[in-house]
This record gives C-alpha cells, structure tokens and sequence, in this order.
C-alpha cells in the first residue's frame, strides 16, 4: 500500500467525511439496495388515435415500453388510445397503488401534450379543442399525477413524458408556446421530457417515435444506473436528429436505482476504484486530443456521469457546432412558478474582462484582502488573468496565482438546473508534492444573493469532499454562481481542514465587474 492509499484511509477512519456524507449525497449500496427490493408499479398510456391530429408511433411506443419494464420487474398497466375520464382513473390508481405498496413509481405517456400558462397537459383521444382554453377542461393537468404521487408518498417516482408532438390540434390550432413547459422534479422524483422544454419532438420515422427507440435500447443494458440511461438517450436523440431534439431530465433523486441492477451490489475497493478512474482517464484524455465527436461520443456513452462528462459535453458542443449543428435550446423560464428555470455557461470572454473580489474571514466577516482579475489572454483550451490564474473555458482553475498546477477537473457544470449532480477527481501539484481530491456537487437551489456587485438570482452549488497526498483534508465548498448574468462566481464560500485544525475558513465576494 503506497503513501497515498495509507493517507487516504487514515483520513476515512478519522470519521471526517461523515460530516459531509450526511449533507446529500448517495450513500451508496446498502440503500440502492433496499429501492431495488421495493415493489415496482408502471402505468403506460399511447394515445394515437387522436381525431383531429392522429399519430402513427405512440401505440406502438407503449406497447414496447410495456414489455420492457415487465422484463424489468415492473408490475405494468397498460393503456391505449385513452379518453379523458379513463386517463384520470387510471392516474388515481396508480397514486393509490403506490401508497398501498410504498414502491418505485413510474408512468410513461407517449401522444400529444401542450402547456398553458405554465401549466403541462397530456391530451386524451377524446380531446376536442376549438379554442386554446378549452384545454384545462378536455386535457389532464399533469399537476394532478404529481399532486397524487406526493400524497402517496412512495420513495420514488420516475415520470417520462414523451409528448412535445407538433400541432396536436390539428387545422393550425396551435398553442402560443411549442412543446411543454419546464418543471422542477418533485421530491424524489425524475421527470423525463422527449425534448428540451418549448421544443417538439419527431413522432419518429419507424415503428416507434425517436426518444422512445432511444429509451427501449438503453433500458436493456444492464447494470445502468438510471441517470446514465437518460442521459445516454439524450446524447443518442442528439446525434440521430442532428441537434434538432435534445431529451432533458429534472431530477431530485438521491439514490442509485438501476431497471437491470447488478447480481449483486457491493462497494468496489480502493484498488477497484483506482482501476477504473485510470481507464476512464485515458480514454477521456485520447477523446480531448482528438477532439473528435466519435470519440468524445465514445466516452459519454461509456461513462455519461464520468470524472470529465462535463469537459466532454462542452467539447462535443463545439465539434458539433463547428459542424453547422445548430443546437435547440430550452425555452426561457422567467414567470414560470414551476421551476426555478435553467442556465447554460457563457464561454465566450473577452480580454479586457475584469473581477474585483473581497475575501472575509468566515466567521468573522471582517475583510482580509481585496484583489482583481483581469482576463489578459484567450485561447480556446484557456482563459489567463492578470493575477496569474488561468482556468478551462467553463472556469474550471487550471492554475492558482500561487502556482499550483490542477490537472483536468469540472468544479463548473456545462448547464445549470436545480437537482444536478457530478462528481470531480483531479490533482493537485504543489510545492510539497501532489495531493488527489475528488469533490461531489449538487445544485441545491436557484436564490438571490446580495454581494457589493448587486443581488443576483444564482444557482447554489456545494460540493463535499476529500483531497489526499501529501496533505489529508476535508473539503466543503457552497458557490453561487449567475451564468446568465456574469461569467465568474458571484460568491463562495470555502471550509478545508484535516482531523487537527482548519486550513482554510473564508468567503469570497463579487464587489465589481466589467465585462464585454
């Protein structure tokens, strides 16, 4: 066992990572295990048979669906070409049967859907509209399904809408907004969209629509966890549709749940674990040099919640756009009730750009120094500022102003939403010698935060950790981040320290900005 290994052990032993374990996170196994053990109930419903706008693909997408999560050991309703009334009691049924059984909770829609003031409808066959508000009383408030899952309080629900068809009216009676609107996942919930919210989808070409084609293959490969299979869908949807429909998740789940789990769920070792980040690491590090979209798509299939899925995301998104893709994007949220909305990281600054931050003692809040940042130099692998800091396009810090080197890491997501998470392994290299951290993230909530610069509506995103090597620590660390407003951090706050003191205990603050 090398120094490294001991360092790491001792500092686990020493109990400082259960402080941080308890805030959020996957504990792991033991209780993956115990969702699994739970019962599984699906409803399915493929409406097609619409009078006024028909479509081919959604009986066909249900059928399947159906089969596939029996094979998942799901107990599975199905239901085709749907009226209205039929929709609402199968959807009361469902909710009962899930506060009867306190299992895994998943309903699966393919057919028409429309939003209105906010608000997310799936449509029955028997649905007949002639005006735009004649919605609310012959369509179904997808509000209704969450209001029952939450009463049912079953630990877990997965909710997968592949319902964004163009004119579902037909005649041109078309919503003012396209597709469905954004919406946050309830408390452990996934909520699953066949395209970004305001977009539509392709009811697809073949036997069955596009997302759902995607979805059936991916629920078949064992051993996924079940963030991996949505977003090895979106990723297939992208490339099969050229950019034009992108999948989009929200997500509030805790735990692993996988549709095929493995025989059996065990804790990989520290050896195991090595084993693995090693080959995830080269081959993220041939797919970097090669900056090729075969290969970056090579690596997010392989590992789409890897150490580097997020340097992989905005790399492939500039492959792809240099390649005339022309990316659809989630509609604006701003006045929706129902979300705290989404946010894509600018990487696009300018020399010239500038940062004024102050840094206060956590505890005390007194001032300990002021400096500003100056982007000096722009390249497409880094950004350079005046103070010697230099980080990725996204803002990941390659290098401190003091010197330290930081290999590959992604402390900074490609895209914000509430719910997110990823994880972060890279190095250190110090004077004293290397050290290793591996940080877990979540975006915990969108709020206001007043700074000198002004209060910004920003993303909350902490992160716990242990970094081991030559210096043994705990790291936690809550930023607030406003991408759509500037392009650095708003403010942070940083807590490092081993089992005998604290190294670090401050926070940093935005006082003023320029940028072009």
């Amino acid at each position: 066992m090398d120094t490294v290994d001991r360092g790491r052990r001792r500092l686990l032993q020493g109990g400082l990572a259960l402080g941080s374990a308890l805030l959020w996170g996957r504990p792991g196994a033991a209780w993956g295990q115990s969702l699994l053990s739970l019962p599984k109930v699906a409803l399915v419903v493929g409406n097609g048979r619409y009078k006024q706008a028909p479509l081919k693909n959604p009986t066909n997408d249900a059928g399947a669906m159906g089969e596939a999560l029996k094979q998942a050991g799901f107990e599975v309703t199905v239901t085709l070409n749907a009226g209205r009334n039929e929709m609402l009691s199968m959807l009361k049924a469902h909710a009962e049967a899930l506060a009867r059984k306190k299992g895994v909770g998943l309903f699966y829609f393919a057919g028409h859907g429309v939003q209105l003031a906010w608000r997310n409808f799936l449509v029955p066959v028997d649905a007949e509209v002639e005006k735009i508000g004649d919605v609310e009383t012959t369509a179904v408030d997808l509000g209704g399904l969450v209001a029952g899952l939450t009463a049912a309080a079953n630990p877990m629900n997965v909710i997968i809408l592949d319902a964004c068809r163009d004119d579902p009216f037909g005649e041109g009676r078309r919503p003012e907004q396209k597709g469905l609107s954004q919406m946050d996942a309830p408390p452990g919930t996934l909520l699953a969209y066949a395209t970004a919210p305001g977009n539509v989808a392709a009811d697809g070409t073949g036997v069955n629509g596009l997302y759902t084609e995607h979805l059936l293959r991916e629920l078949k490969v064992p051993e996924a966890k079940i963030e991996d299979v949505f977003k090895r869908v979106r990723l297939g949807v992208r490339r099969k549709s050229g950019g034009r429909q992108i999948p989009w998740e929200s997500t509030s789940l805790e735990e692993d749940f996988y549709f095929l789990p493995p025989p059996h769920l065990k804790k990989a070792s520290d050896d195991e674990k090595e084993k693995r980040y090693k080959e995830e690491l080269a081959l993220w590090e041939r797919a970097h040099k090669a900056m090729d979209a075969a290969r970056l798509e090579e690596y997010l299939q392989r590992y789409p919640s890897g150490h580097f899925a997020e340097l992989a995301q905005l790399q492939i998104d500039r492959v792809l756009a240099k390649q005339g893709e022309q990316k659809v994007q989630a509609a604006p949220a701003e006045g929706n009730p129902y979300t705290k909305g989404t946010a894509v990281a600018r990487t696009d600054p300018k020399v010239g750009d500038s940062y004024v931050y102050r840094e206060l003692g956590l505890g005390t809040q007194k001032e300990q120094r002021r400096f500003t940042s100056a982007v000096s130099r722009v390249t497409d692998a880094e950004i350079v500022y005046s103070d010697g800091l230099i980080t990725d396009p996204l803002g990941n810090v390659r290098r401190f102003p003091d010197g330290r080197q930081l290999s590959y890491n992604q402390n900074v997501p490609v895209e914000y939403v509430v719910g997110k998470q990823w994880v972060s392994r890279f190095t250190v290299a110090t004077p004293r010698g290397t050290n290793t951290t591996e940080l877990y993230f979540k975006i915990v909530t969108r709020e206001p935060v007043t700074v000198p610069a002004g209060t910004f509506n920003a993303f909350r995103i902490e992160s716990h950790g242990l970094s081991w090597g030559v210096g043994n620590m705990q790291n936690q660390r809550t930023v607030w981040i406003a991408p759509d407003k500037v392009r650095r951090a708003v403010a942070m706050e940083t807590l490092r320290k081993t089992a005998m003191t604290t190294l670090q205990a401050d926070r940093l603050e935005l006082v003023s900005y320029k940028e072009s």
